[in-house]
């Protein structure tokens, strides 16, 4: 099989299941992994043989890829920032809108020789606690999750990407883990926000394979998360220290008039997508 051949097998395979352009994203990026060539190299030995190694190979991810596991997860590796981390089903896969998060709060902070204290709540593959102390390399950074196994994804990207960070596997609802943390001048977080009815509206490669504590809260308390860490800040956040939290895009009044009845401020900013994506609050 030529490598031409297996890029159009598997083109019309994902194409059963996937629009034009996303099938042909995911087609590039399994090639890649595949052969270690980029694109315009494939074009160039495009009548070369693959080895039967990777045509092996390309059969497997072909069968996982058509049962809409994601290709971020086949693969191992997903781009954030400009940045490859590694990434597996503990974690979820990072996104476009928490990459416009951390472009905010840089935006706050501009200056990298800040001495910063920053926390981040929720690890997952620590694409934000990483991405924050690669640009603000004076930082403090500390970032904790409930999940064991993601707290093992995240230190190894820690590792990988040469960040030093704090990780702690705890329970951030049982305020009696909070004595561990000191105070803060940041406290980020893009927590579970998505409400157990609304699963029916999730596609199945998020439902099938994302981490379900990731996603979802229960519909009788969605604000679980934001409202606990409201409460945290009181205690652990600096003077003039901000909160910026990542928020469903129906819940924005909901989250903001919350954070105001707890005593702080709310400005809510729209994604590229002109969606209410995420809020900067502070102590007033």
């Amino acid at each position: 099989m030529t490598m031409q051949e297996a890029t159009f097998s598997l083109l019309n395979q994902l194409r059963t299941i996937y629009d034009a352009g996303e099938a042909s994203n995911i087609a590039d990026l399994v090639m890649e992994k595949l052969t270690g060539s980029k694109k315009v190299e494939r074009m160039l030995y495009k009548n070369e043989s693959i080895t039967k190694n990777e045509e092996t190979l390309l059969q497997q991810f072909s069968k996982r890829l058509l049962e809409q596991e994601p290709v971020q997860y086949i693969l191992n590796e997903a781009w954030f920032g400009g940045v490859k981390f590694y990434v597996d089903k503990n974690v979820l896969i990072p996104r476009p809108e928490t990459e416009e998060l951390i472009e905010w709060i840089i935006m706050n902070y501009n200056s990298s020789l800040d001495k910063l204290k920053i926390l981040d709540i929720g690890s997952g593959s620590g694409c934000i606690p990483i991405s924050l102390k690669r640009k603000f390399t004076n930082a403090e950074v500390w970032s904790c999750d409930i999940s064991e196994e993601a707290i093992k994804v995240a230190k190894k990207n820690s590792k990988d990407l040469g960040t030093a960070i704090t990780f702690i596997e705890i329970d951030f609802l049982d305020k009696k883990t909070w004595s561990q943390f000191p105070s803060f001048d940041i406290i980020v977080s893009n927590p579970p926000y998505i409400p157990e009815k609304d699963k029916a509206t999730i596609l199945p490669n998020v439902l099938q394979y994302e981490p379900a504590t990731a996603l979802f809260v229960p519909d009788n308390d969605p604000l679980i998360f934001y409202n606990a860490i409201a409460q945290f800040g009181k205690t652990h956040l600096n003077k003039k220290g901000n909160i910026f939290l990542e928020i469903h895009e129906d819940l924005g009044k909901e989250v903001s008039e919350l954070l105001q009845s707890q005593g702080y401020s709310a400005e809510i900013k729209k994604d590229m997508q002109e969606k209410d994506r995420m809020i900067k609050s502070g102590l007033l």
